[in-house]
């Protein structure tokens, strides 16, 4: 620990606290957290969930383990330093974040949480004050409560912050997974918007009459093991209707009451993916559209996406604009941007293949016709006797046909104006427009941008 400097303390919870350092060898500047447990063997270092969790995390929007480090029986972990949190944003607040802010923090989180998914974790501890922001970025912290997903149950009863529990959890199931992440999220999306908590509950009980006031009491065809997990411990809910979203959050889009809706249904198998949640219509401007299919008028700054290509294994269909979402690894083109292009994309790649065709067709028939005669050939008489007579004319025909009379009255051998043969397979040389369809799949590649609004 000799090689770092402490410069000061910028958090502390109940495992550990956090300290700004600056590297004394490339003069970086890092955060250390101090665990307050004693590690008495390098063994039990490595086997904890964040070391090992962590050392298989390599994504933009996951904060990156720099180092592990055991001294004098106290463990250290160095990380990549971010500014703040977005608990601190929300906090010195005065006013509530615009939509695009909101979209591009969302965009990055459900990005990170499809890959910690994809490797085989659930991080079981989504809160603002996990969600580490520099500028723009957007990276998830904080993995000491992670798990493997196909870990063996019974899990924890007590996983995440009482405010972003998911249900499941509240009523002590024994078996959850990835979708605890995905209800965290909607209501950190709703807190985002609102500036204030959507389930603030007190205790167990009173955080799921939170959220029975608000998206309603579940129904035995909403979600009938509910009704089981309750009546296992006991508990009745309380009957109450709830209300509609977008009166919590007056002037947020249709699109992002929708997928909040979603995000926090009381059944864990009606919450969209993480995967899922970026297809939906409130995400669809963070696709980055290339210029060469961009409409002529300005538009509002994108999101660009980050991170690795994304394989969507799923067909979810969502109310609203998009009623058939695209997997994303063909990253489609906005439906506003499509449908302005796709005549004149269409109709440039049916030309296309219209010039491919002709020429195959034109090779084709080279072959099956018979060689070329002048016209005086066509109109043979059929007779024995005529044929060689005919042919002679056909023959000076052709020949006078080719000359041409030159200085002096000399006859010359006129030059061929016949444009060489075409040759089969299209354009050769690509158009702007198909550089850009090319480009239109290449979702990790990285673009400078700044947030409107």
């Amino acid at each position: 620990m000799e090689r770092f400097t402490i410069i000061k303390e910028v958090g502390n919870g109940t495992f550990g606290s956090v300290w700004r350092a600056l590297s004394k060898q490339s003069g970086e500047v890092v955060a250390i957290k101090k665990m307050k447990k004693k590690y008495y063997s390098w063994e039990e270092c490595i086997n904890l969930r964040e070391v090992k969790s962590l050392r298989k995390m390599n994504h933009s929007n996951v904060v990156k383990l720099k180092e592990v480090i055991r001294e004098n029986d106290v463990l250290y972990f160095v990380f990549e330093y971010m500014e703040c949190n977005l608990y601190q944003l929300m906090k010195d607040r005065r006013k509530p974040f615009s939509e695009v802010e909101v979209r591009n923090w969302c965009f990055q989180v459900f990005q990170g949480l499809t890959y910690i998914h994809q490797r085989g974790y659930f991080h079981r501890d989504l809160k603002p004050e996990n969600l580490l922001a520099s500028k723009e970025t957007i990276k998830i912290a904080d993995f000491g409560l992670a798990r493997e997903i196909n870990s063996q149950p019974p899990f924890t009863e007590y996983v995440s912050t009482r405010w972003y529990r998911a249900p499941e959890v509240l009523l002590q199931s024994p078996v959850y997974g990835p979708p605890v992440d995905m209800w965290a999220m909607g209501a950190i999306m709703a807190e985002l918007f609102t500036l204030r908590p959507l389930f603030p509950g007190s205790s167990e009980a009173d955080e799921i009459y939170k959220i029975c006031c608000v998206i309603g009491s579940p129904t035995k065809t909403e979600w009938s093991q509910g009704l089981e997990l309750a009546s296992a411990i006991n508990y009745q809910y309380p009957q109450v209707s709830g209300v509609h979203l977008s009166t919590l959050m007056p002037g947020v889009s249709q699109d992002a009451v929708n997928l909040i809706s979603s995000l926090c249904s009381w059944d864990p198998c009606k919450r969209p993916t993480a995967m899922e949640a970026l297809q939906h219509p409130f995400f669809q401007s963070c696709f980055y559209i290339p210029p060469s299919l961009r409409p002529n008028k300005p538009a509002l700054a994108k999101t660009p996406p980050v991170g690795p290509n994304l394989e969507s294994k799923s067909g979810r269909k969502y109310p609203g604009r998009l009623s058939n979402p695209k997997p994303l690894n063909s990253f489609s083109t906005p439906v506003k941007s499509q449908a302005s292009l796709s005549s004149g994309v269409q109709r440039k790649l049916e030309l296309n293949n219209q010039h491919v065709a002709n020429d195959k067709k034109q090779k084709s028939d080279a072959k099956q016709l018979p060689k070329y005669r002048p016209p005086g050939l066509n109109s043979l008489n059929k007779s024995p006797g005529n044929l060689g007579k005919s042919r002679g004319v056909a023959d000076a025909t052709e020949k006078l046909g080719n000359m041409t009379l030159g200085p002096g009255g000399k006859l010359l051998a006129k030059r061929s104006s016949m444009p060489p043969p075409m040759k089969a397979g299209g354009w050769h040389q690509q158009s702007d427009l198909f550089v850009g369809r090319s480009q239109e799949v290449l979702p990790a590649r990285s673009y400078v941008r700044k947030v409107a609004g």
